[in-house]
C-alpha cells in the first residue's frame, strides 16, 4: 500500500509551481489546510523535509529538490495513463506499423507523419523502410498495418499514391560525362551500375535497365546515391531523393539518347481497412491529402 497518494503528490507539486501555500491554494481551489495537510503527510509519512521557510518565503530543501523531480515524473505518466486509457475506450490504436519503399520523398513521410502524431501524440510508430516487393512481402505477412509499395496488391486494398520520376546521373567528372555527346545503351555497358537490393526475404524482383557488364547491388537508396556522388559508378535516381546535388552540382543526368527518364507508379496498400483504427485512417487521409497537392 502506497504511503502517499496521487493528489497529496499533486499539492506538493503545486506548492512548488505556484511560489507558496496561499498561491497554491487559490490556483487550484483547495483550502490551505487542506494543502498544509497533503505536505506534512508526505513529510511524515516519508521521514523528509520538502520545505524550508524563510520569512515569507517558501524554499525547496535539497531532499525536496528529489522528491519534487520523481514527483513529477509520476503524475506525468498518471496524466498519460488516463489518455492511454481514454484512447483504448475509443478504440484508438497504441500503435502503427508502415513499411515505406525508400523511393517515396521523405518529406511527404515526414509530414503526414508528425500531423498524425500531433493528433494521436501516444501513437507508437514503427516504420519499416522498403525496397520494391518488401513492403508488399511485409503486409502479406500482417508484419506491418499499411504500406507505400511499388507493386500493386491483390489480396487487399490497393490504390495508386503518387508516380516517382527517375533520372540517370552520375557524378560530372564521370567518364560518361566526358564523352561529351549523347549516350546510347552500349555507352553504358562499358561502365559500372550501381542498383537497390530487393528487400523481400523471398520472392525478390528487378527493376530498371540492368544491362551494365559491371553492377553493383546495395541495400539502401541513400548508399548508392552517395556511391554516385562519389564517382563510383551511375544509376538511375528518385529526383526527389536527389534534387538538392543536382541543383548543387554534385549531381548531373546523363544524357542519354532515349529513356534518361522513367517513373515509376507507387500504391498504399493494406489488407483490411476495418481492421484500422483512426490512427490508421488519419495516416490514410493525410498522406492521400499531401500526394494529391504535391503533384
Amino acid at each position: 500500500m502506497l504511503r502517499v497518494t496521487l493528489e497529496q503528490w499533486r499539492m506538493f507539486r503545486a506548492v512548488v509551481q505556484y511560489g507558496g501555500f496561499n498561491q497554491a491554494a487559490a490556483s487550484i481551489h483547495k483550502s490551505q489546510s487542506s494543502i498544509h495537510n497533503a505536505v506534512s503527510k508526505i513529510e511524515n509519512s516519508l521521514n523528509v523535509k520538502l520545505f524550508q521557510v524563510e520569512g515569507r518565503t517558501t524554499h525547496l530543501t535539497e531532499a525536496g529538490k528529489l522528491m519534487l523531480r520523481r514527483a513529477n515524473f509520476l503524475l506525468d505518466e498518471a496524466a498519460k495513463l488516463e489518455i492511454v486509457g481514454q484512447s483504448l475506450g475509443q478504440g484508438t490504436e497504441t500503435s502503427l506499423r508502415i513499411a515505406v519503399d525508400e523511393m517515396f520523398p521523405p518529406a511527404l513521410l515526414y509530414q503526414v507523419l508528425e500531423q498524425v502524431s500531433s493528433q494521436y501524440p501516444l501513437l507508437q510508430v514503427e516504420l519499416v523502410e522498403s525496397v520494391l516487393s518488401g513492403a508488399s512481402e511485409l503486409i502479406s505477412n500482417a508484419d506491418v498495418d499499411l504500406a507505400i509499395s511499388p507493386l500493386a496488391f491483390t489480396e487487399g486494398f490497393c490504390e495508386q499514391l503518387c508516380t516517382i520520376e527517375f533520372l540517370a546521373v552520375a557524378n560530372p567528372n564521370h567518364a560518361l560525362h566526358a564523352l561529351g555527346r549523347k549516350l546510347t545503351e552500349q555507352d553504358l555497358k562499358s561502365h559500372r551500375q550501381l542498383v537497390v537490393r530487393d528487400s523481400a526475404l523471398t520472392n525478390r524482383s528487378d527493376s530498371g535497365w540492368l544491362g551494365a557488364n559491371q553492377r553493383w547491388t546495395v541495400s539502401h537508396l541513400r548508399t548508392s546515391i552517395d556511391m554516385i556522388c562519389n564517382g563510383l559508378g551511375f544509376a538511375w535516381l528518385p529526383v526527389s531523393a536527389i534534387q538538392e546535388k543536382l541543383t548543387a552540382g554534385t549531381l548531373k543526368p546523363l544524357p542519354l539518347q532515349h529513356n534518361s527518364k522513367r517513373t515509376m507508379q507507387l500504391y498504399l496498400v493494406f489488407k483490411d481497412e476495418d481492421s484500422l483504427g483512426p490512427a490508421g485512417h488519419s495516416f490514410i487521409h493525410e498522406l492521400r491529402n499531401r500526394c494529391n497537392h504535391s503533384d
